[in-house]
C-alpha cells in the first residue's frame, strides 16, 4: 500500500470507527489530573508549530482539558522529541512528531538521542503537507515537464534550493529527480527564507517550499508554482497540478505530523488522547485552519499510526541513504 493509500485508509478508518470503537476522552478515569504539556520540537511560527497550536486549541475546547504548548527547537527536531521520549509516561507530556524527527533524522544523523521506533507511543496522525516546486516569476520554465527536459539536456545544470540538508524539501526533490531520471544541483540553506530569497534573486533556478509560503509568493507575483508533491491538488492552490498528474503517476512526498507520547504511557490514556485528537480534527474550525495552511486533515487509530510510522521510517531512511546526506 503506497503512502497515499495509507493516508486515505487512516482517514476513512477513523471516520468509520469513531462512533463504534473509540472511547471518549473521559474513558481514562481521573485523567488528566493536571495540565498537559504539548512539546513542539521546532520554533514558534513554523509549520509544525502552527499545526500544533491549531490542534491543541481544538483539543482543549473539545474536552475542557488544559493543554500548554512548549517549543523546544534544535537539531532538526531532535532536541524536543528527545525531551519528550525522556518524559514521564503519564499522559501529561505529549508532543508533535513529524517526518523529520521520526523518519528522516535517525538515518540522517550519525547519532540521535532517542530510538524513533521504540521510545514513543503512537497516538494519532494529524495532518500531511506537501512541498511546492517553485521558479522565479521571470523563469523560462512554465511546467514541470519543461524543467525535466532542461535537466535531461544538461544534467546537473539546474540548481534547486532547499531549507537544509536532509529536510523534507531536500529529500522530496531527491525523490522527484529519481522518479524523473534527472540530476539536479542541490543547494542547502539555513532555512526557507534565505532559500526563497536566492530563488527570487536568481541565484538558484528552483526551490521546494511549504504551501503557505508558496501561495503568498505566487499571489504577490514573485514566483511561479509548477507542481505540488501531494496526491491531490491543494485547496489553497487549485490551479497548480500535482507531480503525479504531470507525468509521474503515484508520486508523492509529504511532511506529516503525528501526536506521540513517551513509550509506556498507559493504554487507556493513549485511547483518551486519541479520541481527543480525532474529535478535534472533526471540528470545522480546526479542519479549515489546517486546509488554509495547505495541509490535508488526517486522523485514525494508534495502531494505524504505528504501522504508518514503521513504513515511513523505512521509506525516508532509504531516501536519505540514496541522497548521501549525512550530519555528524
Amino acid at each position: 500500500m503506497n503512502l497515499s493509500a495509507r493516508i486515505r485508509f487512516a482517514a476513512l478508518a477513523c471516520a468509520a470507527l469513531l462512533p463504534l470503537s473509540m472511547p471518549t476522552p473521559a474513558a481514562a478515569a481521573g485523567y488528566p489530573d493536571g495540565p498537559i504539556h504539548f512539546v513542539v520540537p521546532f520554533p514558534p511560527g513554523g509549520g509544525t508549530d502552527n499545526v500544533s497550536r491549531v490542534l491543541v486549541r481544538g483539543m482543549g475546547e473539545g474536552t475542557g482539558w488544559s493543554l500548554v504548548v512548549e517549543n523546544h527547537p534544535g537539531a532538526g527536531g531532535n532536541i524536543g522529541i528527545s525531551m519528550l521520549a525522556k518524559s514521564k509516561p503519564n499522559g501529561l507530556t505529549i508532543g508533535m512528531g513529524q517526518t523529520s524527527n521520526l523518519a528522516i533524522n535517525p538515518t540522517l544523523y550519525s547519532r540521535v538521542p532517542y530510538d524513533a521506533a521504540r521510545d514513543f507511543a503512537p497516538v494519532a496522525l494529524v495532518a500531511a503537507q506537501p512541498t511546492v516546486l517553485l521558479v522565479r516569476a521571470e523563469s523560462p520554465f512554465k511546467t514541470l515537464q519543461g524543467v525535466i527536459a532542461a535537466a535531461k539536456a544538461k544534467p546537473g545544470s539546474l540548481a534547486i534550493a532547499n531549507s537544509g540538508l536532509g529536510t523534507v524539501s531536500h529529500l522530496s526533490a531527491v525523490l522527484l529527480a529519481k522518479e524523473a531520471g534527472i540530476r539536479l544541483l542541490y543547494v542547502p540553506y539555513s532555512g526557507a527564507s534565505p532559500a526563497i530569497t536566492n530563488l527570487i534573486g536568481g541565484q538558484v533556478d528552483l526551490s521546494m517550499s511549504a504551501p503557505s509560503t508558496a501561495a503568498s509568493l505566487v499571489k504577490g507575483g514573485k514566483v511561479r508554482a509548477l507542481a505540488v508533491t501531494s496526491p491531490q491538488r491543494l485547496a489553497i492552490m487549485p490551479e497548480v497540478p500535482t507531480v503525479a498528474e504531470s507525468g509521474y503517476p503515484g508520486f508523492e512526498a509529504v511532511d506529516w505530523k503525528a501526536v506521540v507520547a513517551p513509550a509506556g504511557t498507559p493504554a487507556e490514556v493513549i485511547a483518551a488522547l486519541n479520541a481527543a485528537v480525532n474529535q478535534a480534527l472533526e471540528r470545522q474550525d480546526v479542519a479549515d485552519a489546517l486546509k488554509a495552511d495547505g495541509s490535508t486533515v488526517m486522523g485514525g487509530t494508534p495502531g494505524q499510526l504505528a504501522q504508518f510510522l514503521a513504513k515511513e521510517q523505512q521509506r525516508w531512511g532509504a531516501t536519505v541513504r540514496e541522497s548521501g546526506a549525512h550530519i555528524d
